[in-house]
């Protein structure tokens, strides 16, 4: 993602609905506390699956924050991309009247692995149980992945490069190095990020067959990366969208920066081989690196993808140790995500919006729940850790084998 200055590109808005906090203020607040909101699933329909334990999004109120004739057309993963793209575009200081001149100037990617879960299972149990007639128009789009995209984008009236990122839950990372590249050949903004609803019982049976989730009913053991206790992850909702512009743009309009994308790569080494993740992910964090000109001694802090699967934990803490060498021991690494659970494409966007935060604050978050760590690394445990981040790597692999890692750099305040 090398670019001139003036087109490089920086995150100048934030907007989080989350487990934890269904704001950035109260996300960051939660996170740094290291607070932990896993629980027994209380979703309709769930309650006999085998599957206990998630990050639900329970203080979220869709007509607060959707006009009806949107939410009738989508399902409760667009209902948290809208939202939280509203909250993104507020905090860049993005108004109507400042996009309305110039609809083609702005985008849209997100990324998606559950879609609508929720909405589709309502609309085939209209059609089995009552009759073809009782189908609203809707099912044909509402459970598509690429969903989040079309509602923004039409919602907004933005016209710009829009576009659905279909790369596993790397593809959380992976649309914000798209919404960067694309602001690199000249785009002024791109609302990028990723939101998932994978709580309804269809879309949980769906999941059911993945070796990595876990079914651990107690919520403070469910979800224990990189100690002998891991036994796999549990699933989240939510998710983050930020918006994405041109350091020079949004310094000429005041605007907040934020981080600098700097660098990304991504890679892919197959299903479940979580032995060769090792190597593709640690070639993913090279390629990072060398595009963001960045040294491994220069790395702050890891936001680590943390499976919780003891295989992929080990080939995890092998890669990093592959790139950054001598480093590897000395750098904090983090996975907040133990609190909330990991939500699938939505969770690398959330750690990248943690990281964003934890430069700004000075403030590295705890891993909640996970106190004895197997591994060789310095897991920041018990509670968050006081350093002067300059530098973030946000690393992601998913469960069909994409590796990806990000370098944000840490912005340079208000736009002047």
């Amino acid at each position: 993602m090398s670019a001139p200055r003036e087109r490089r590109a920086a995150i100048t808005g934030i907007g989080v609905v989350a487990p934890n906090g269904t704001t950035t203020d109260t996300f960051w607040k939660a996170t740094h506390e290291g607070l932990s909101v896993l629980d027994r699933i209380t979703r309709e329909g769930c309650e006999h699956l085998p599957l206990k334990v998630a990050g639900e999004v329970r203080a979220f109120d869709p007509a607060a924050a959707v006009e009806e004739r949107y939410l009738v057309q989508t399902d409760r993963f667009t209902h948290y991309a809208m939202a939280a793209a509203d909250l993104a575009l507020d905090d860049a200081r993005l108004g109507a009247a400042d996009t309305a001149d110039e609809p083609f100037s702005i985008g849209v990617v997100t990324a998606a692995g559950s879609g609508g879960g929720e909405f589709g299972q309502r609309e085939l149990q209209r059609l089995w149980g009552k009759g073809s007639r009782f189908v609203g128009p809707y099912q044909s789009i509402a459970w598509f992945y690429a969903a989040s995209t079309g509602q923004i984008s039409i919602r907004r009236g933005f016209k710009g490069p829009c576009s659905v990122v279909a790369a596993d839950e790397a593809g959380g990372l992976d649309a914000l190095a798209h919404a960067a590249r694309a602001v690199q050949r000249g785009t002024d903004a791109v609302v990028a990020g990723s939101t998932e609803a994978p709580l309804a019982p269809y879309s949980m049976v769906c999941q059911l067959g993945y070796e990595e989730l876990s079914t651990v009913g107690d919520p403070a053991r469910a979800y224990l990366p990189f100690t002998t206790a891991a036994a796999g992850f549990v699933p989240a909702e939510g998710g983050a969208m930020v918006v994405v512009e041109a350091e020079r743009s949004a310094r000429e309009r005041g605007a907040p920066l934020r981080a600098l994308l700097a660098g990304h790569a991504a890679t892919f080494t197959g299903a479940s081989r979580w032995a060769e993740s090792r190597a593709g992910l640690a070639q993913a964090i090279r390629g990072a690196l060398d595009e963001a000109g960045c040294a491994p001694q220069e790395i702050d802090v890891v936001f680590a993808d943390a499976l919780g699967v003891p295989e992929a934990d080990r080939a995890e803490a092998l890669a990093i140790a592959d790139v950054l060498g001598g480093h590897a021991a000395r750098v904090p690494v983090t996975a907040p995500k133990t609190g909330i659970g990991r939500g699938y494409c939505a969770a690398p966007v959330l750690d990248t919006a943690a990281a964003v935060l934890a430069m700004e604050h000075g403030l590295i978050p705890p891993t909640p729940n996970v106190f004895d760590v197997c591994h060789d690394l310095d897991l920041v445990t018990s509670r968050a850790r006081a350093v002067d981040v300059r530098t973030a790597l946000v690393l992601s692999r998913g469960l069909m084998g994409s590796n990806s890692a990000l370098v944000l750099r840490r912005g340079a305040g208000e736009g002047v």
